[in-house]
């Protein structure tokens, strides 16, 4: 097992959807020329057919003031009036299709880079909610292979003095090795901490756990194979941390289906671990993300900006489901994933997210 996060899954490159960005933007500018130019050249062609006009009117005065030798003039300066007229009418509508066709380009090239950047960011959703699932199925796995170590399984089966110092010297040894870890615990069946690994800065020995539901759920477990895993708290008992509690059941003989005969709990530092996955997903400057975990209550349990943990909850347009991405009226790009969990941990419902500001 890792002593460490130890899991960096290879996260989302950032280079071929900024290369996108860029092919999106070139299009745009060029188009927007095209546009330009189509509506200076048509201008440039009015202004010539009004010259002819202005030509042709004044032809027609000089034709009628010359009265009858004029009169073949007058047929061709009227001829010259409507090639005119003809000239301003294809012209006009030249822009005006012209307009509309770059237009209906633009708005198809926006709605395609849209949709390009959401998935994206759907995809970065996911990486950030992998990257927790993996973490925390190893967690399910410590919790399950220490509560058969032979000094817990002592320990809970008869709590005198030595037993309980070898038991919290055991735990403090795998504190040392495994950083992730507040501390350990392990509890009697009446809720009771009768050890921990860290006692010399977490003095919980004596305290009652039992109205907790990560105890009620442990307490509850039908073999050693099984664990709880709980949701993310702040834990008075270890100076008011955020951690996310794992436990399984200790057994007669170490054994999975032995009689119950304590509780190990696993206090997850959470914080700093969460942080790490929020901060290292790659979005770019450009897209001024806010990268989230919640549960599934929508409460924030992380934020790339530290910004509203375990205080605030988000409201989610999910639409039945597990993935997606949409635009909010103020212009907002949210993308959310759902935990896939991983291996035999199902997850908690909790969603990976990507808040992008327009």
């Amino acid at each position: 097992m890792s002593a460490a996060l130890g899991l960096k899954a290879k996260p989302i490159a950032s280079e071929p959807a900024d290369d996108d960005s860029d092919v999106s933007a070139l299009i745009n500018r060029l188009t927007a020329e095209v546009n330009q130019i189509a509506v200076d050249k048509t201008k440039s062609i009015q202004q010539i057919t009004n010259q002819m006009k202005m030509l042709a009117l004044n032809a027609l005065i000089e034709s009628s003031r010359a009265g009858a030798q004029g009169a073949g003039f007058a047929v061709v300066a009227q001829e010259v009036r409507g090639v005119g007229q003809q000239v301003e009418t294809i012209a006009r509508e030249l822009e005006t299709q012209l307009t509309k066709r770059t237009g209906d380009l633009v708005a198809s090239i926006d709605r395609m880079s849209q949709r390009s950047r959401g998935e994206r960011m759907v995809d970065l959703s996911l990486n950030a909610i992998e990257l927790i699932d993996r973490n925390l199925y190893e967690r399910t796995c410590d919790v399950r292979w220490w509560a058969t170590d032979s000094a817990v399984v002592d320990c809970a089966d008869s709590s005198n003095a030595a037993a309980v110092s070898h038991a919290s010297q055991r735990l403090g040894v795998i504190l040392g090795a495994y950083t992730v870890y507040l501390d350990l615990w392990l509890c009697d069946l009446d809720g009771n901490v009768i050890a921990n690994g860290r006692a010399d800065r977490f003095r919980v020995v004596g305290q009652n756990v039992a109205h907790t539901k990560w105890f009620r759920d442990a307490r509850a477990l039908r073999s050693g194979d099984d664990y709880v895993a709980g949701d993310v708290e702040n834990q008075p008992l270890l100076g008011n941390a955020q951690v996310a509690t794992y436990c399984a059941s200790v057994r007669a003989g170490g054994q999975a289906h032995g009689a119950p005969i304590g509780v190990l709990a696993i206090h997850f530092d959470w914080e700093p671990q969460a942080r790490a996955i929020v901060q290292g997903v790659r979005v770019g400057d450009s897209d001024k993300a806010r990268v989230l975990l919640v549960d599934s209550n929508f409460r924030v349990i992380a934020a790339s900006d530290g910004q509203g943990i375990l205080s605030e909850r988000i409201s989610l347009s999910l639409n039945g489901q597990r993935s997606g991405f949409y635009q909010e009226r103020t212009g907002t790009l949210v993308a959310f994933h759902a935990t896939p969990g991983y291996e035999t941990y199902r997850g908690l419902g909790w969603y990976g997210v990507i808040v992008c500001g327009s």
